[in-house]
């Protein structure tokens, strides 16, 4: 990756000059900035990066749960957490509120954000505040094998035609329970409901932030409605109501026990077609989202890199950003376990055979949209913890579909006054 080699110079009079050639090449030479990511990260990203640019990088790492509370304590303090820091999308609302972060539109390229589509994630009233570095959005995952055994023979497309695919499953008895769903009070059961509401055709809130799902005829009622039916049907395993999404990934999808993730993560293929870590190797594939309408949709949940106004080093900072948001880096990172954010990234690894279901993930990709049009506002937490509470109190019976979305609302309108 590196852009310039010097070549040998034996001449001492010509070595005389290498300096100042040096600093034309590397301009930033001889700086230090701090990276702080979640953990893991590659292993020669430091190493590499200054090689390229003569930058030294303190790249420091914490497990996911521990990096927002340091990045709030810090900034809340006014002072920088790290140069450049990690950026979640759940956080743009919050953290574009309290103005923390350096706009970004007058140093990344028109060129880069149109290839990052879901730059526009982090995009809140015109201004840039991340620059997407792994890829993140929801597809449906399917076992293949499970399809052909059961006669299925072409994808669905619509939300009936899947639950037609699933019945046929059950009904020929390759699994019991076809459908995975997290339906626990967690993260996994919000962006399951999410990603339904897109594909009952709907936003979970108008551009004022008014709920939209609360009537029978809206998509996030309708939603959660066609969760319960699934259950209701036994097409899917009571059991969900207790599990993460990683646990039903991890053991009933990559076990051979579900046939369907409802809500799947295309960055989880790799490992579930592997035989070291999947009993379905070979028969793990994504499909687009299906929908009502039989149009796909899906959103996205990507992460960010961005730079804090408090940084004192602003200019190594960006060189960084830009250097590993490239579309060269984004390529190189893949192995490490990131999906790339750019489509020409994307686009290449497929056309290599490098991606597992890479027509579908570049397909998908360019159909991403925020789960906020308006920006994730800051009371997205409160939020989200008042939709699995209420996702999980009526999968078990203890709520009717109308009390679950009240209590969403009424939980939504408090967050929002406080």
């Amino acid at each position: 990756m590196r852009k310039f080699i010097l070549p040998l110079l034996a001449s001492a009079a010509i070595a005389v000059a290498l300096p100042a050639l040096a600093d034309d090449a590397k301009p930033l030479a001889g700086q230090s900035i701090t990276v702080l990511m979640p953990s893991p990260q590659g292993p020669t990203i430091a190493a590499d990066f200054e090689a390229e640019t003569g930058i030294h990088v303190d790249l420091q790492t914490l497990s996911w749960d521990d990096i927002r509370p340091k990045l709030v304590t810090a900034l809340i303090a006014g002072t920088a957490p790290a140069d450049v820091t990690e950026f979640d999308w759940s956080w743009t609302g919050q953290f574009s509120a309290a103005d923390w972060y350096m706009p970004l539109n007058d140093v990344i390229d028109k060129e880069t954000v149109d290839d990052i589509g879901v730059a526009k994630i982090f995009t809140v009233n015109g201004q840039l505040l991340g620059v997407p570095y792994t890829n993140d959005f929801r597809v449906m995952l399917i076992n293949k094998k499970h399809f052909s055994d059961a006669g299925v023979t072409e994808m669905p497309k619509t939300l009936d035609a899947l639950v037609a695919a699933a019945k046929k499953i059950k009904e020929k008895g390759v699994s019991k329970y076809p459908i995975g769903l997290p339906l626990s009070a967690t993260e996994g059961a919000s962006t399951s409901w999410y990603l339904l509401t897109k594909a009952f055709g709907g936003e979970l809130f108008d551009k004022d932030f008014k709920p939209l799902f609360l009537t029978p005829d809206s998509a996030g009622y309708k939603a959660l409605a066609f969760e319960l039916m699934l259950m209701k049907d036994g097409l899917v395993d009571p059991a969900s109501t207790t599990l993460k999404d990683s646990q039903i990934n991890e053991g009933m999808f990559t076990q051979g026990i579900t046939s369907i993730m409802i809500s799947g993560e295309p960055g989880r293929l790799g490992a579930m077609n592997d035989p070291k870590q999947s009993k379905v190797a070979g028969q793990a594939e994504a499909i687009l989202v299906a929908t009502a309408s039989g149009q796909t949709r899906t959103f996205g949940l990507p992460e960010a890199l961005a730079i804090p106004k408090v940084s004192q080093n602003k200019e190594a900072a960006i060189a960084f950003v830009k250097w590993f948001t490239s579309k060269e880096f984004q390529k190189k990172n893949f192995v490490n376990g990131f999906l790339p954010t750019r489509t020409s990234a994307l686009s290449e690894l497929n056309a290599a055979g490098g991606l597992h279901s890479g027509d579908t993930l570049v397909a998908q990709s360019k159909t991403v949209e925020p789960l906020f049009p308006q920006g994730t506002p800051p009371w997205y937490p409160q939020f989200s913890s008042a939709v699995n509470t209420a996702i999980n109190s009526a999968a078990k019976g203890e709520m009717s579909v109308d009390q679950a979305v009240q209590s969403i609302a009424d939980a939504t309108k408090q967050a929002m006054a406080q």
